[in-house]
C-alpha cells in the first residue's frame, strides 16, 4: 500500500525532531503547528476522528495527538478513542414521520452533519432520545475552548499511567447545541456508522460549557443513518 501524504510528512517530522526518543524519555512530545507546517499543513496533519485515520507511525507506536492550544499539540501514548461495541452499533429500527411539506430539506440527500442534525431535530429524534421536549437551538460552530487541566491515561510499556494535561483555548467545533429548561445538549454528529470516535470532540466542548452555564451539560454522539420505507 502506498503511503499517504500524511504518512510521509509525519515520518520526516519524527526523524527530524527525534520524537520517538523524546517520548521514551518524557512520556510525551510537544509540537507546534509551525513545525508541522514545514512538511505539510497542520490542519491536514492533525485531524483524526477515528483510529483508522492515524498515520502509520502513530499506529505502529500506539501514539495519538491532541491539540492543547490554537497552535500547539501534544503527542503520546494517550487513550483518546472510544471503541463502540457491537451492542452500541445495533439497535431496533424505529420509524419516525418527517414533514412532507418541507422543500428546503431533502431527506434523500443528507450529505452533511448539519443537515443530519436538522433532520433528526425536525423528526423529533433528539427530543425523544433526550426526553427533553422544549429544546431550542442555541450554540454551534467553531469557537475557543476554555483553559482547563485534565487527567489522561497513558500506556507506558504496557502499564497505565496518569498524565495531567493543560489545554489553553484550543479551537473546538460544536455540530449542534440545544438548550431546554433543564440542560444544554451538545452534539457531535456523523452521517455514517463508525467503529470508534475521538473523545476530544465531546470532551473539550463539555469542559467549556460546564463553566459557562449553571444547567447540566449533556454530550451526545449522533450517528444518523436514514432509509425510506
Amino acid at each position: 500500500m502506498i503511503d499517504s501524504k500524511n504518512d510521509v510528512a509525519w515520518e520526516k517530522l519524527f526523524e527530524k525532531l527525534l520524537i520517538l526518543d523524546k517520548i521514551e524519555k518524557k512520556d510525551y512530545f510537544l509540537i507546534s503547528s509551525k513545525e508541522i507546517n514545514e512538511f505539510r499543513e497542520a490542519r491536514l496533519m492533525t485531524k483524526f476522528d477515528h483510529k483508522s485515520q492515524l498515520p502509520k507511525i502513530f499506529t505502529n507506536h500506539k501514539l495519538s495527538i491532541l491539540p492543547i492550544s490554537r497552535g500547539d499539540y501534544i503527542i503520546g501514548r494517550f487513550k483518546v478513542f472510544h471503541d463502540f461495541s457491537k451492542d452500541e452499533n445495533t439497535a431496533t429500527i424505529q420509524k419516525v414521520p418527517f414533514p412532507h411539506f418541507l422543500e428546503s430539506l431533502n431527506t434523500e440527500e443528507i450529505t452533511s452533519e448539519a443537515t443530519a442534525i436538522n433532520c433528526a431535530f425536525i423528526a423529533g429524534i433528539i427530543q425523544n432520545f433526550t426526553d427533553e421536549s422544549d429544546l431550542y437551538s442555541t450554540v454551534s460552530g467553531r469557537m475557543s475552548s476554555s483553559s482547563f487541566d485534565f487527567n489522561i491515561d497513558v500506556d507506558i510499556d504496557g502499564q497505565e499511567k496518569i498524565l495531567q494535561l493543560k489545554v489553553n483555548k484550543s479551537q473546538i467545533e460544536i455540530d449542534g447545541g440545544y438548550e431546554s429548561t433543564n440542560c444544554l445538549i451538545l452534539i457531535e454528529a456523523k452521517n455514517y456508522i463508525s467503529n470508534d470516535f475521538i473523545i476530544r470532540q465531546l470532551f473539550y466542548p463539555y469542559k467549556l460549557w460546564i463553566h459557562k452555564i449553571n444547567k447540566k451539560v449533556r454530550s451526545i454522539f449522533l450517528s444518523l443513518i436514514y432509509a425510506n420505507f
